[in-house]
């Protein structure tokens, strides 16, 4: 009896060994004691005119805050905002595809349902490091890894605009993610403890670059495995799938290949971004142009610029034509049947 307990004792250590080592060389232990947290500052960002400026261009012509942050018509080709709505959430189940019941957060001033009594840098660790200012991880949807590398006077710049907006008094519902994806995105967030200074803006290339980046483009532009990791490869080569209200599209393929916009010049570029039209097509409201068709000539140049430097990949994406399986992206979509 006693080398029976003895071997079922040495069995059970095993068996926990094991299960440690899996835990530790897999998902790790963040899933179980929750995610790295930078704790908050009491510093206050100053706010200034031209912070105030650069702040609103940022959050209306480039990051595209509102996309989230508000509430749209959908169904229109430049997707207006609905009135009373700046800054105050929205339901984002409108787009199909989410591990849960999704909402964003409404980030006015308003002190019971908004950002109104979050300090300024709970507001700064969950732009740029995904930490909510009750610590929770924030939904990767949230694209705080792009955000990441805002220069720290940009990421003042955004406060002192959010700081501005006039409060809306709404209440959204939390964030619901299912298991086990509610506990795998606290794996995600990574503090930042030292300051980023501006952006290397030398040459058009890296103006565009850095606006791409926080842009986000490549969360949209990119097609994702089922796990929702970026298709090794396929960087900005369309395909990723976009099903809500304006109908179900799949991204296009922004490469300079043939099956891309090897046709673009600035000429279009700049046209497609100000009108939504490349020539007589329409592009689907789904792509944020009604907010980009703000950014400065200067701006604008270098995102062109930067995309005609991406690597072409090949991957035929056309809305035009009815959906089938594509084995690239391994998603349906129209010219999928031609890759």
């Amino acid at each position: 009896m006693n080398r029976f307990r003895t071997t079922l004792g040495l069995l059970f250590a095993a068996l926990l060994l094991i299960l440690v080592a899996g835990i530790t060389f897999t998902v790790g232990w963040r899933p179980f004691i929750g995610p790295r947290v930078r704790r908050v500052t009491p510093r206050k960002i100053q706010s200034t005119p031209e912070r105030l400026a650069r702040g609103e261009y940022l959050v209306r012509n480039v990051v595209d805050c509102m996309a989230c942050h508000a509430e749209h018509d959908w169904t229109a080709h430049d997707a207006p905002l609905l009135p009373n709505t700046l800054g105050a959430g929205q339901d984002m189940n409108i787009l199909k595809g989410f591990p849960g019941k999704v909402y964003a957060p409404n980030i006015t001033p308003d002190g019971e349902t908004g950002a109104g009594n979050w300090s300024d840098d709970q507001l700064a660790r969950a732009i740029r490091e995904g930490i909510g200012h009750d610590g929770h991880a924030l939904f990767p949807f949230m694209p705080y890894q792009n955000f990441r590398i805002l220069s720290d006077e940009d990421l003042a710049s955004i406060i002192v605009y959010l700081r501005s907006l006039p409060p809306i008094p709404r209440q959204q519902p939390a964030t619901q993610l299912i298991f086990p994806v509610k506990y795998l995105i606290r794996t995600v967030p990574q503090p930042l403890y030292v300051p980023l200074g501006e952006p290397d803006l030398a040459t058009p290339e890296k103006r565009g670059k850095y606006l791409v980046t926080i842009a986000g483009c490549n969360e949209c532009h990119t097609p994702q495995d089922g796990h929702g990791q970026a298709l090794r490869g396929m960087d900005f080569a369309g395909g990723f799938i976009l099903d809500g209200p304006w109908g179900r599209v799949a991204s296009a393929n922004i490469t300079p290949d043939p099956s891309g916009i090897s046709y673009y010049n600035q000429s279009i570029f700049t046209q497609a971004m100000r009108t939504g039209f490349v020539v007589a097509r329409k592009l689907n409201q789904i792509m944020p142009w009604h907010t980009y068709r703000g950014m400065t000539k200067e701006d604008m140049a270098g995102v062109f610029a930067y995309i005609k430097s991406f690597k072409p990949v090949r991957h035929h994406v056309d809305n035009n034509e009815s959906p089938t399986f594509c084995k690239l992206c391994r998603q349906t979509h129209g010219g999928g049947n031609r890759n």
